[in-house]
């Protein structure tokens, strides 16, 4: 989980759930999708479905050799619950996590 202006942003929400992989592990797309660009101090390209606007998936200027891809995408075959959590710094008081969670990777 993310807490991040930008995963917010991105999710309209508190903040992101997502998982990434290396690039080499990603097989394919499908589907009809755009790009969206994002300059600034973590540029990136997020790639969303034409037809419902959702998010699938994106790459970012700090992890040039992994494509992140939106939590919600594994809706057929749901991701497990996520373990770690990064950029506390923007979480919301009201979001509590567990404890042995790891706070960043």
């Amino acid at each position: 989980m993310c807490h991040c202006r930008n995963c917010k942003k991105r999710t309209g929400s508190a903040f992101g759930w997502s998982t990434y992989f290396a690039d080499d592990q990603i097989t394919g797309t499908a589907g009809d999708v755009a790009v969206y660009a994002i300059d600034g101090a973590n540029p990136q390209q997020r790639w969303f479905c034409r037809n419902c606007g959702s998010t699938l998936f994106w790459k970012m200027a700090s992890l040039p050799r992994h494509t992140g891809v939106a939590g919600g995408c594994f809706a057929d075959n749901p991701l497990g619950a996520p373990s770690a959590t990064v950029a506390n710094d923007g979480r919301c008081a009201w979001v509590g996590l567990p404890g042995d969670w790891r706070t960043s990777l």
